[in-house]
């Protein structure tokens, strides 16, 4: 990636933070393998608690990303991730060795606590040592994590439960975040006035810019009246109803898939990582045009309304074609993700540093809060009803809610983005 600030940026911490968040996504998307390998069979898990167990995880993060962005903000976002890192492959792996219904309810909550900090603390860091007009980008590549991750980790899941079964699935796959941890620890800095890589003058002219932006922002005194104003409520109620969408999706497109005729668990593993490819190219090109018009909206939006008409497509399917509703659900995948990069910098481009960290807390959290409700009606319409057409409705009605919000929330560039931002 060129870059006329410090290329040497984008491939001393790019790489590092995005192995970073993939290892620390693993546990979202695995979960739903497991259930539909053997492990509800096992534990006698029944399709509501099922439901429960899938959506806990963001309940638990929900609660902690406000005070996880605070700390990362005022002391180090370096250090909340490493302790992360460590907590996540620990309870990642005790999943694995759980024997009963009880027990699994109170790791699939810690594993929520432990990693809320992680994402927002990502994006602190980011904002550190990435410009304005690179921000998109960078965001895109932290976010990328997800995607690539779940595209892997479906393929690389069905085999490990064919081969070895649930449990070593989730040992196997929660030792490595332990270990990187402190090759994290060793390989990222905070800021660029700490990198030895960087010469005086390359630190100096990002610094600079980066106060530069902070110029044009309007100021705001304390979380309080950040969290007050109408963009930062208005984005939070629209990051609901999109995770709402899309971790309905994660969570329960294996067991979609997984109930199609004659499928295995390896076939839904292939399967299920396709959307994933779709979604990568999706975020690097919204991610690519967005810094380079500086036009977020555009690249949110659209995007949303895609995935909403695919799901509304899925319903009208039915169960009568299962690959023409399989290649809507892979353009809904890919729509879904996106958006990711330039929403994100939207955040940190109209709040002042002071408040950003809180801001970004509540957004995440709020979308914590969809997360959990997606995951669990999904499954739960998915259960009660005997199909999924239910939940395709519930996705697709709050993806499209979401996407009349952006128009209405995110400024053009012709508008000073310091104008977004009501008065209180």
């Amino acid at each position: 990636m060129k870059s006329k600030l410090a290329p040497s940026r984008w491939y001393r911490i790019i790489p590092i933070v995005f192995v970073t968040y993939s290892l620390a996504y693993l546990d979202r998307a695995n979960f739903g393998f497991a259930i539909a390998g053997g492990m509800a069979d096992h534990l006698n898990i029944t399709k509501g608690t099922s439901s429960l167990l899938g959506s806990l995880f963001f309940l638990g993060y929900f609660f902690f990303q406000i005070p996880g962005a605070h700390y990362a903000a005022r002391k180090s976002a370096k250090k909340l991730i490493f302790i992360s890192l460590i907590l996540w492959g620990g309870l990642a792996a005790a999943t694995g060795m759980v024997s009963s219904v009880g027990s699994l309810i109170v790791i699939r909550f810690m594993l929520g606590v432990v990693e809320s900090a992680v994402m927002p603390s990502m994006l602190i860091l980011l904002s550190q040592w990435f410009t304005q007009k690179e921000r998109s980008r960078a965001n895109t590549f932290l976010i990328l994590g997800n995607p690539v991750t779940v595209l892997w980790m479906s393929v690389l899941s069905g085999y490990l439960i064919e081969s070895v079964g649930w449990r070593w699935m989730f040992i196997i796959q929660g030792a490595p975040g332990i270990i990187w941890a402190f090759i994290w620890w060793k390989m990222i800095d905070e800021k660029p006035r700490d990198a030895k890589w960087m010469t005086e003058r390359e630190k100096d002219e990002v610094e600079e810019q980066l106060s530069l932006e902070q110029i044009g922002i309007k100021p705001l005194k304390n979380y309080a009246e950040a969290f007050r104003s109408r963009a930062v409520i208005l984005l939070c109620f629209q990051y609901l109803l999109w995770s709402l969408g899309v971790y309905g999706f994660v969570m329960w497109l294996p067991s979609i898939i997984k109930a199609a005729p004659d499928m295995d668990i390896v076939k839904t593993g292939w399967l299920s990582s396709i959307p994933y490819i779709l979604a990568i190219a999706g975020m690097l090109a919204a991610s690519f045009f967005s810094d380079k018009t500086l036009n977020r909206k555009i690249f949110i939006w659209p995007f949303l309304l895609i995935a909403s008409l695919s799901f509304f497509g899925a319903y009208f399917l039915g169960t009568y074609n299962f690959w023409l509703s399989f290649v809507l659900l892979v353009i809904a995948g890919g729509a879904l993700y996106a958006p990711y990069g330039p929403f994100f910098a939207v955040i940190t481009e109209i709040l002042p540093k002071n408040v950003v960290g809180g801001a970004l807390g509540l957004i995440n959290s709020i979308g914590a809060l969809g997360s959990f409700v997606g995951s669990y009606l999904v499954g739960y319409l998915n259960g009660n009803t005997g199909g999924f057409e239910s939940s395709y409705i519930l996705m697709a009605c709050s993806l499209a809610i979401a996407a009349v919000i952006t128009i209405f929330v995110v400024n053009s560039p012709a508008k000073k983005e310091s104008d977004i931002l009501s008065d209180v």
